[in-house]
């Protein structure tokens, strides 16, 4: 009854005004009589009509802005992933991205394109936004900056940091000394253009710098406290010095500057002594909620805005006051937590790659098209080197590192990145850079940045030290070593307790590591320590509650599978665990075991469903990570397919071919650490490696062992076993032939030898 009166109200309501509507359009064309109404005439008359109403839609400003804003997004991130699998930061990619856009290559050989998708007066859109997005990106990047390391751990960093923006900064005054003449744009005194240059070539990218330390696993060393100290000081040192240097560009001379300087010196004290206590206040009232109010979100989005346009007015730039107001933002971890994850990815994804490209629309390489200005460029890349390389890894030496860490720590510092380029557009913008010597630079931001990942290469080799720190275990002893490589706690604790079951009676002959890794873009350099700790803190919980003890490593990196090999086989272990997840496919003839959500390393991370064509029906049966992690993998490897694992106190090990004699090893310790009982069903009665080990086995734990056949493991023995073991060529063979087994099993602990 209520479905015919809504039916009745619906199309009472629609005719009634549709009527309406129709008897006003009529009525309305007499309004028409004594106006000069131009009507088509003819069908092609429309055609024509609509396709110049297309042509004006697809040319409106806005129009062409989102055309660029998809074009960006798509190379951009297409490079970055090139750059990424290269072993490069995907800001390089980003980057290059911006000059393939650029007159460089895409301008350069489809002008006509170019000039319809990158037109002259739709470039100021693209300049702004970008700003806004650098402006965000700033706020991060202040943010992003642990003060207390430079509170505690000052000392011989900042001598070194200081060094390292010193010495390239003179070098590149005297390069400006020797340049001016010929590559200054009119009218620009020199004072200005060789202060540019200056603060150019003593820049250092700490967001890329920062990745780096933390994919090398080298954070939590002295080497990374300190390189990570010199990078926060030498951020903050370089800023200042850019305000001051744009100040004095601005006013023309260094007294009329001092008035810029006072205002700015001004606003540095009202950011500290009033604006960061308020917002100290304000953290301290909401810093515990796990999501902020609307409210308290808009009170630091206009802190940040009144910030960067109370610098903009000053005269220092808007970004100065954006990596100010990050700077003082509360020192509440989930705090700015929040902030960065609300900010990060506007910033990155969709803004920060339009401030590249339009890096790149004013990067012309062709402008630099005979020797003797590639010959001005390779002694700009030079300079840029030993100013900040060898002026950083001197200044480190003197203060008592050894020359290996020297050498790393410049290396490091002379990385540039995005930092660079923000300078270099501030220089163009305002009219101290000309074209070339702005291509030059940016040529150079690239060069130092890209050399920096192969220069640490180079210094491990000749140095044989390796990236990551794998904890020392005493050889006195001969140890059965286990590493558990885990992505959420609670998979690492299930493989916590297969570790334990193979050595609890065994413990001052075993050593157990857990590692965990996580991609670099998915963590913050500044509470890098705190999520380690949490990620690790439910495991050692864990271990207490087993009495064993675990050493742990921790690395972000841009490579899982590949670290998770090397790490394995740079620290000799005799077994390597990782896992995959519970079913997403509960309820079907898989059931528990086959449909699986897999979390190896990272768990924000989910792994492709192990289903399809290229899954478990296939020969490959695992998703690409773990077939990856086999393929790369040298150390024995067991892959815990974990179905609520609590106990192992009942196991079930198919034998199908002679190659599983191994696996009676795995039954032994389990046996005599775990005093498991182990139900055998052996498939190869005719060979006489298996049968003596496993009749050895028998004699030596009656109590322990039992033989069932294969008529006897049905879904009512399996469902009582806590664990299946068995080897990979074994559980090849069963997916192959879809064994109904895998509608019952276990959780299941899969070996590779």
């Amino acid at each position: 009854m209520k479905n015919l009166k809504n039916a009745i109200f619906y199309f009472a309501v629609t005719g009634v005004f549709t009527t309406l509507m129709y008897w006003i359009v009529g009525e309305g064309k007499g309004l028409e009589i004594g106006r000069k109404i131009i009507a088509p005439t003819s069908k092609n008359t429309y055609w024509n009509d609509f396709l110049i109403a297309l042509s004006h839609n697809l040319e409106h400003p806005l129009a062409i802005l989102l055309a660029q804003i998809i074009t960006i997004i798509i190379i951009a991130r297409f490079f970055g992933w090139i750059f990424k699998k290269i072993g490069q930061p995907s800001v390089i990619g980003e980057i290059i991205a911006g000059i393939f856009l650029g007159p460089s290559l895409v301008g350069m050989y489809f002008p006509e394109f170019s000039s319809v998708l990158f037109p002259v007066e739709s470039l100021a859109n693209l300049q702004f936004l970008s700003q806004i997005g650098l402006i965000l990106f700033m706020f991060v990047i202040g943010m992003e900056l642990d003060l207390k390391v430079l509170k505690n751990k000052a000392n011989d960093a900042v001598i070194i940091s200081h060094a390292s923006i010193v010495i390239p900064f003179a070098l590149g005054m005297v390069l400006a000394y020797s340049i001016y003449h010929k590559f200054a744009p009119q009218g620009v005194e020199f004072l200005s253009f060789s202060l540019f240059l200056g603060i150019a070539m003593s820049i250092t990218a700490f967001p890329v710098l920062a990745r780096i330390v933390q994919e090398r696993g080298i954070h939590k060393t002295r080497l990374g406290t300190i390189v990570i100290t010199c990078a926060a000081a030498d951020d903050i040192t370089a800023w200042c010095l850019l305000a001051v240097v744009i100040a004095i560009v601005k006013a023309g001379s260094f007294v009329s500057a001092l008035y810029v300087i006072g205002l700015a010196a001004l606003y540095v004290i009202v950011m500290l002594f009033l604006v960061k206590p308020f917002l100290k206040r304000v953290g301290d009232l909401y810093g515990k909620n796990d999501n902020l109010s609307k409210p308290v979100v808009a009170i630091f989005f206009l802190t940040l805005i009144i910030s960067s346009y109370c610098t903009e007015v000053i005269g220092i730039h808007a970004l100065f006051g954006a990596f100010m107001t990050g700077a003082i933002m509360p020192d509440i971890t989930k705090f700015r937590n929040i902030f960065i994850d609300k900010v990060e990815d506007i910033a990155l994804i969709l803004l920060l790659p339009l401030f590249f490209v339009f890096t790149g629309l004013r990067t012309q390489i062709g402008l630099i098209n005979d020797p003797y200005l590639w010959k001005v460029t390779g002694l700009i890349i030079l300079v840029a080197v030993i100013g900040k390389f060898l002026g950083s890894a001197i200044a480190a030496k003197v203060v008592g590192q050894d020359w290996k860490d020297s050498f790393t720590i410049g290396a490091l510092m002379n990385t540039r990145g995005l930092m660079e380029l923000v300078v270099l557009n501030i220089g163009y913008d305002l009219g101290v850079l000309s074209s070339e010597i702005f291509t030059m630079m940016v040529i150079m931001a690239l060069v130092t940045t890209l050399m920096t990942g192969p220069a640490l290469d180079v210094i491990n080799f000749i140095f044989k030290t390796k990236d990551v720190v794998i904890p020392e275990i005493e050889q006195a002893v001969s140890k059965f070593k286990i590493l558990i490589s885990f992505g959420n706690y609670e998979k690492g604790k299930s493989l916590l307790n297969v570790a334990n079951a193979l050595t609890k009676k065994q413990k001052e002959k075993a050593a157990l590591t857990a590692m965990h890794l996580s991609l670099s873009d998915e963590i913050h350099g500044f509470n890098i320590e705190e999520y380690e700790k949490e990620t690790f803190e439910p495991i050692l919980e864990k271990s207490k509650l087993l009495n064993v003890e675990i050493k742990t490593i921790f690395k972000a990196t841009t490579d899982i599978e590949n670290d998770i090999a090397e790490i394995a086989k740079q620290g000799d272990y005799d077994l390597l665990l990782v896992g995959l997840g519970k079913s997403i496919f509960e309820g079907t003839i898989l059931g528990k075991v086959l449909g699986f959500t897999t979390r190896i390393i990272n768990p924000d991370r989910l792994l492709d469903k192990l289903t399809g064509k290229e899954g478990l029906f296939s020969n490959s049966i695992f998703d690409e990570r773990t077939r990856q992690i086999i393929a790369k993998n040298e150390t024995p490897l067991g892959i815990l397919v974990d179905n609520e694992l609590q106990s192992i106190d009942k196991i079930f090990v198919p034998l199908f071919n002679f190659e599983d004699a191994f696996l009676v090893d795995y039954i032994q310790k389990f046996v005599y650490n775990n005093n498991s009982k182990v139900n055998i069903q052996n498939q190869v009665e005719n060979n006489y490696l298996i049968n003596n080990a496993v009749e050895t086995l028998d004699k030596e734990y009656p109590d322990n062992i039992s033989f069932v056949k294969e008529e006897q493991v049905n879904a009512s023995f399996l469902v009582k076993q806590d664990l299946m073991l068995v080897s990979l060529e074994s559980w090849k063979k069963l997916v192959a032939t879809n064994n109904i087994w895998l509608s019952n099993l276990p959780s299941v602990l899969i070996i590779k030898p």
